[in-house]
């Protein structure tokens, strides 16, 4: 009734390559839904093909990359999910700019602020975040938090920043809820992941959409490569953080408001870190980001 195909997990000598891609552990996530286990000896059978319908994309080489634009919901959202990778492409010299949908208004309940505080409170987090691992050019698009839509207002923005930018890379967040982790699902997430889905294909790249944008801001069409999406459920490319673990807790804490109350903030991270390095087949205490490459060009 169904394909089948067995697939066997990799691992890596030591010391571990920065980056790992492969097909595997696509079954780590999936055998928790389908009821499957591991066998004995490490490999476990999976139904493949329409059942799991994931195609696995293998990234550009970062020595193509010349530019990154980083869009998410809120402030702090790309620190928890790629800055450890941001972090790296910032040292190799890769252009790095974030956009923020929001100003995580409704965030930092423990904090002791106002709401009305919150939102020049958490963009000088930001951008004292961003000032850790390198990275100073921030936008906010001053939407409402808890409010956000992926509407053509929205694309319309992301699309905006894309064309002033002209990034090679885009890092966004999923716009498919993991129910999983129902915390990477946050409404705004889902919101901004579609909206800039939308604005990376087809908008930024097609001169009769917005048509303003160029014919009054002089934003020429742009064609983005390659999408990182993180928060997806079924990731199939790991980056080693191992070494700039330092500078994403460096980020974190900056965002006071939102993880001063937490004393266990490294270890969870940590803990996550190192689950994400267990599942792409990195060595045992490796810590890892994970996301979903899709290719856009």
């Amino acid at each position: 009734m169904y394909a089948m195909r067995r697939v066997r997990t990799r691992v890596f000598p030591d010391p571990a390559p920065a980056t790992t891609s492969s097909g595997e552990p696509a079954w780590a996530t999936a055998f928790c839904c389908w009821g499957l286990s591991p066998s004995s000896n490490g490999s476990v059978v999976v139904m493949a093909g329409s059942l799991l319908g994931l195609a696995v994309m293998e990234p550009l080489a970062d020595s193509e990359i010349k530019r990154v634009l980083v869009i998410n919901a809120h402030p702090d959202d790309s620190d928890f999910g790629a800055s450890g990778t941001i972090a790296q492409w910032v040292k190799k010299g890769i252009e790095v700019a974030y956009v923020f949908c929001t100003n995580g208004d409704q965030g930092g309940e423990e904090s002791g602020f106002t709401k009305e505080e919150m939102p020049a409170i958490r963009q000088r987090e930001q951008r004292a975040a961003g000032a850790a691992i390198g990275v100073t050019d921030i936008t906010f698009l001053n939407y409402v938090d808890g409010h956000l839509e992926p509407t053509l207002e929205l694309r319309k923005d992301i699309v905006r920043q894309i064309r002033i930018s002209k990034p090679d890379r885009i890092v966004c967040q999923s716009p498919e809820r993991n129910w999983d982790r129902i915390g990477a699902s946050h409404p705004d997430h889902l919101a901004a992941g579609e909206a800039t889905i939308q604005a990376v294909y087809p908008d930024a790249r097609n001169p009769f959409a917005f048509t303003d944008l160029l014919d009054n801001e002089g934003l020429q069409p742009w064609r983005v490569k390659e999408v990182w999406v993180s928060g997806f459920a079924h990731p199939d490319h790991w980056v080693d953080i191992t070494d700039t673990f330092d500078l994403k807790m460096a980020a974190l804490h900056a965002h006071v408001s939102q993880t001063a109350h937490n004393k266990e903030l490294e270890n969870m991270v940590r803990e996550w870190g190192q689950r994400n390095a267990g599942i792409g087949g990195l060595p045992e205490g490796r810590i890892a980001e994970a996301f979903k490459i899709v290719h856009t060009a």
